[in-house]
């Protein structure tokens, strides 16, 4: 199994989180992804991606699809002998700009890109797959996604920027701060958070805390009593948010990652300084 990340240009850094290659050689990829951001995926080789989300519902997507923002970890499948994936994560901006419906309704869901996407889709698709190593393949991602965010609106940037601020300046936000800096009504940022994020201010605040807390276990950077100061209750409040939010126990966070947990971290720790910390630390 093989997980290259690749930063974006410097001009789509608003749009996507990082953009990266996924290789496995075996018979049957099966393994966990923690909540994310939304993904917009091209399968280079092999025959099916099939996702189990944390409602309990099952998708098979095409060869090109976008799975919406996830609010726990997803059981991920593909077969063999060779799945190869060149995807991206999609920042709040980029997701109002490529598609333009509310986040909250392809939450937890998977849909294929001909429908979102039309013919551009499989040409891109075409693109990548004759394009030769990564960095080639990452450009011709690039060169899709600079056309497909020809309207973006830049009072959604600004908005994201704000959550995404609020998200990575402390542990536990509260909800009068987001106000505050947003200028906007409660129900307004609760609003356009559904919209862009897949759900409102607190659930994002969970999501990013728990992530947070299962990369600092799993790199050894703290033990499990040394996070209880960083917003849980107690330590059965903690253990369960890691596990909603990645699949996997604290315990196992430490001793028992499955591989692609291991190579996400990994990958996305490295990328420090070089993109948003709610990208490397979580």
């Amino acid at each position: 199994m093989q997980l290259e990340y690749r930063v974006p240009s410097e001009d789509l850094r608003a749009f996507v989180t990082v953009f990266y290659r996924f290789r496995f050689e075996g018979t049957l990829f099966e393994d966990i992804e923690r909540a994310d951001h939304a993904q917009l995926r091209f399968r280079m080789r092999g025959p099916e991606s099939h996702y189990t989300f944390p409602d309990g519902g099952q998708q098979q997507a095409g060869a090109v699809h976008v799975v919406g923002p996830t609010s726990g970890a997803v059981r991920s499948r593909g077969a063999g002998p060779v799945l190869e994936v060149v995807g991206m994560g999609l920042q709040p901006a980029g997701w109002a700009a490529m598609l333009g419906i509310g986040a909250s309704s392809l939450l937890n869901r998977a849909v294929d890109g001909d429908v979102l996407f039309g013919a551009a889709a499989e040409s891109a698709l075409v693109a990548m797959r004759v394009a030769d190593g990564t960095d080639a393949k990452v450009a011709a991602a690039e060169t899709f996604v600079r056309a497909a965010i020809a309207d973006s609106d830049s009072r959604t940037l600004d908005f994201a920027r704000a959550i995404d601020a609020w998200l990575a300046g402390d542990p536990s936000p509260e909800m009068d701060a987001l106000i505050a800096a947003t200028g906007l009504s409660r129900r307004q940022v609760e609003r356009r958070c559904n919209a862009l994020y897949g759900a409102p201010p607190k659930v994002l605040a969970r999501k990013y805390r728990a992530l947070r807390a299962a990369v600092a276990l799993a790199s050894g950077e703290a033990r499990l009593d040394d996070l209880l100061c960083e917003g849980f209750y107690d330590q059965s409040h903690l253990i369960r948010e890691v596990k909603q939010f990645t699949g996997l126990t604290p315990r196992r966070m430490q001793t028992e990652q499955t591989p692609l947990s291991r190579l996400t971290i990994q990958a996305r720790k490295a990328l420090g300084g070089q993109v948003h910390p709610i990208i490397s630390d979580t």
